[in-house]
């Protein structure tokens, strides 16, 4: 039993090379941005943003708490949508928020933190930050090669309201990390608000230029 499982592992693998690379390499640009986010201080991804406050208020650190969080959802994926599982949905549960914690300490010892307080330069770093966190998560989603259980929710919760757009299920799930991050004493930034407003069209528009260029399946279809 276990040489079947450990051949059909490899030949997943195999089958899914590309996919597998697109969303690793995705992956660790979401990390090295949100590295930069959090510097900036003026907003990250809203699932980060509540996270954050959860493990600020239980005392452990954000990488600790947001695998925890992960397993959970990852229950509720399983039983629902076990098709959005793949070696991207593992990718990100382990390793987004440890690279969020390691750039963040390499970038506090090289780094003058008055590179992050001056208004100039914390704007452009936050400008392409953000942009660079849009992007490489609209990859990531839509390299069909599974997805984090957080972004599965809003596929779940558009498989129930389907006549919604993925991109406005997105927005009301993100708005919800928000007030929920609010609730536990954190403090909404331009950022948080950013995120929420345009990382779910991004999504759709990256599914729909993957879609072009003849790369697009079922798994990427449910995205858009």
């Amino acid at each position: 039993m276990a040489s079947k499982e450990k051949r059909s592992i490899i030949r997943y693998l195999k089958t899914n090379s590309k996919k597998i690379i697109v969303s690793f390499l995705a992956i660790f640009g979401m990390g090295l941005s949100l590295s930069f986010l959090i510097l900036c201080n003026l907003g990250t991804d809203t699932c980060t943003f509540m996270n954050r406050n959860v493990a600020a208020k239980i005392g452990t650190t954000f990488g600790n708490w947001q695998l925890i969080f992960n397993i959970f959802f990852l229950i509720l994926v399983i039983i629902f949508r076990r098709d959005l599982i793949g070696a991207g949905t593992f990718f990100n549960m382990v390793l987004i928020a440890y690279y969020a914690d390691f750039f963040d300490w390499i970038w506090r010892k090289i780094i003058p933190d008055s590179i992050f307080l001056e208004p100039l330069s914390r704007g452009i770093i936050f400008v392409f930050s953000l942009v660079g966190f849009i992007v490489t998560a609209a990859i990531y989603m839509n390299a069909d090669a599974g997805i984090a259980p957080y972004d599965a929710i809003p596929v779940m919760f558009n498989d129930i309201f389907k006549k919604l757009p993925f991109f406005l299920c997105r927005n009301i799930i993100d708005f919800t990390c928000i007030f929920i991050g609010f609730l536990l004493g954190g403090k909404p930034l331009i950022g948080h608000f950013l995120m929420a407003l345009f990382l779910g069209p991004a999504i759709t528009i990256v599914g729909k230029l993957f879609s072009f260029i003849g790369k697009s399946s079922y798994k990427a279809k449910t995205l858009r």
